[in-house]
């Protein structure tokens, strides 16, 4: 399987052959998978405090019995835990139970609940070769981004792209690839999100656009990502979560020529 290295203004100048992994079979439900482990590998476990509203002199002392009698009698109210008083007496104020005022929590989150996605070493490296051969798939790439007409999967450039510097550089040479339509759309499709997320890190909800991948940690980093919906890494780091946001594959990316030759040496 070969495809067309492209120069910096969009023209074709030499073919190379592809990795094997270019042509792995597609696994959805295991990218999904491998997906979720990401996610949830980033999760923190938490649970109530143990304590937590039961800090109190409330004690319960049960129902009354007079001597000599064999069965309880009611005393009035109902048999709940009760705070005391200076002097130490129990009152009429209910505390230590859910449905008390200041009480714990009826069914807190637990720290023993399971929230990881566990996934086998072999499944995940198999995973990721799906992935990777998905994003050279032009039906699956044209279903999560706006594709031009003539363009060819999977898009790879000479090495001189990492040696950009300027974002204007790089969206040049990207709309010359025919990557440009992708790149407003995402644009137009960032927005600030509504409710209590803005507060908690989450302001922006932004649609994935162009994923770039590279043989080392060059300085087109800087220079793309401030692109909206761009992601640039490593071949090295390179995971399903970047090839298959929403674990749904079919990522466009951009490889250079020194990344797509890494995957033969990749384990």
């Amino acid at each position: 399987m070969k495809a067309g290295v492209f120069a910096l203004d969009g023209k074709k100048i030499r073919d190379i052959e592809l990795p094997r992994v270019f042509e792995t079979e597609f696994h959805p439900n295991l990218i999904k998978r491998a997906v979720l482990s990401s996610q949830s590998a980033r999760l923190q476990p938490k649970g109530n405090f143990i304590m937590a509203g039961r800090m109190n002199s409330a004690e319960y002392r049960g129902a009354r019995r007079l001597p000599n009698q064999e069965r309880s009698i009611n005393v009035g109210h109902a048999r709940l835990p009760r705070l005391k008083n200076r002097r130490g007496l129990l009152y009429g104020r209910v505390a230590r139970v859910p449905q008390a005022v200041g009480g714990p929590r009826a069914h807190p989150p637990k720290i023993e609940k399971k929230i990881w996605e566990r996934i086998n070493k072999k499944e995940r490296k198999k995973a990721l070769e799906s992935a990777i051969a998905a994003s050279a798939k032009k039906e699956l790439v044209e279903k999560r981004h706006a594709l031009e007409e003539g363009i060819v999967l999977p898009v790879i450039i000479e090495d001189k792209f990492e040696d950009l510097k300027k974002t204007r550089e790089v969206i040049t040479v990207l709309s010359a690839l025919k990557l440009g339509k992708d790149l407003e759309n995402a644009k137009a499709k960032r927005r600030r999100k509504s409710g209590k997320g803005k507060r908690r890190g989450r302001k922006i909800k932004q649609k994935k656009s162009v994923l770039i991948i590279t043989k080392k940690n060059s300085q087109v980093y800087k220079a793309a990502r401030n692109i909206a919906g761009i992601d640039i890494c490593e071949v090295r780091n390179l995971n399903t979560e970047l090839l298959a946001p929403g674990c749904s594959a079919g990522r466009l990316a951009v490889w250079t020529e020194s990344a797509v030759k890494a995957l033969e040496t990749k384990k």
